[in-house]
């Protein structure tokens, strides 16, 4: 739940229409953590259908196919980088594997997923 305040006249018509429709709300703002083919790592882009959507590339190129990996973030830190404000709570985790954008093919294994407390 968030103040719908923060949204503009459209925003929150829809989010008023999402939460009627779902009886959830919607998600205010979302982070893609993404493995790019060319962008460069560490580099963020907001999503060209919404700007509510920011997509940070953690890994970028072919190297380190075929091998597991770790990935440490900063969720926080990450929102505010990429919205400008403190965020809301978290209400959803999606983890998914695509290539719609370049029509190319992928396959990911995903291990264990864990939320801790800054230190």
């Amino acid at each position: 739940e968030y103040d719908s305040r923060r949204l503009g006249f459209f925003g929150r018509a829809k989010y008023e229409m999402y939460r009627t429709m779902t009886g959830r709300y919607p998600p205010l703002h979302v982070i893609n953590y993404i493995w790019g083919n060319k962008a460069a790592k560490g580099s963020m882009v907001l999503n060209s259908s919404s700007d509510r959507v920011a997509m940070i590339v953690v890994r970028s190129g072919s190297e380190n196919l075929n091998t597991w990996l770790k990935e440490r973030r900063n969720v926080y830190l990450d929102y505010i980088r990429a919205f400008g404000q403190k965020p809301t709570r978290i209400s959803d985790i999606a983890i998914m594997t695509d290539t719609d954008n370049t029509g190319e093919s992928a396959v990911a294994y995903f291990g264990d997923i864990t939320f801790r407390k800054s230190q």
